[in-house]
């Protein structure tokens, strides 16, 4: 999918990828969506790790916290852009994923709507501006400067004004045990 696109990939190229046959991949799965399936459990499953991973290193003031949470997200969106749009963008004309698959997106928003808590910000429409203003900054990048810094440069500047907006402090702000 990184050679053609995520859209493009056939079962003829992923069984030739592996050194399969095409119909040996159906003893494995039972079809092409099947296999998009997995792979976007597989991609948001990698997210929520890194997410573990990082959270300790988070700063505690709220409006550092964001921008860091933010710029996290965004390096690995645009990392790679057939993961990106196989978790964030319908590109697969009739791909839902099974709810086994989705519940690993769900774990991933929980814990960023923890995290969103953490910092003052209870509102589900809060939460759905935020995540709105960071995924327009990953579109862009990688619509208008893919590889670049363009559009990240902007996300302490983005988030600055989502926080003024909210009313969140600036400076350090201990942060409340949840």
């Amino acid at each position: 999918m990184h050679e053609t696109s995520l859209a493009g990939l056939t079962l003829r190229d992923i069984a030739t990828r592996v050194g399969m046959q095409q119909p040996s991949l159906y003893a494995h799965f039972a079809s092409k969506h099947a296999i998009y399936d997995a792979m976007f459990e597989q991609a948001w499953r990698a997210f929520l790790d890194y997410c573990r991973e990082a959270v300790h290193d988070l700063p505690a003031a709220p409006r550092e916290r964001l921008t860091a949470i933010a710029e996290r997200y965004f390096d690995f969106a645009v990392a790679d852009l057939a993961r990106h749009q196989l978790m964030d963008v319908s590109v697969i004309p009739g791909f839902h994923p099974s709810p086994q698959a989705y519940a690993a997106a769900v774990e991933v928003y929980g814990v960023m709507q923890e995290e969103l808590r953490g910092v003052g910000i209870t509102s589900d429409q809060d939460a759905d501006v935020y995540t709105a203003l960071v995924s327009g900054l990953v579109s862009q990048q990688l619509a208008n400067d893919p590889g670049g810094q363009r559009w990240r440069r902007l996300i302490p500047r983005v988030i600055g004004m989502f926080a003024d907006d909210l009313n969140l402090p600036t400076g350090h702000t201990p942060r409340k045990a949840p």
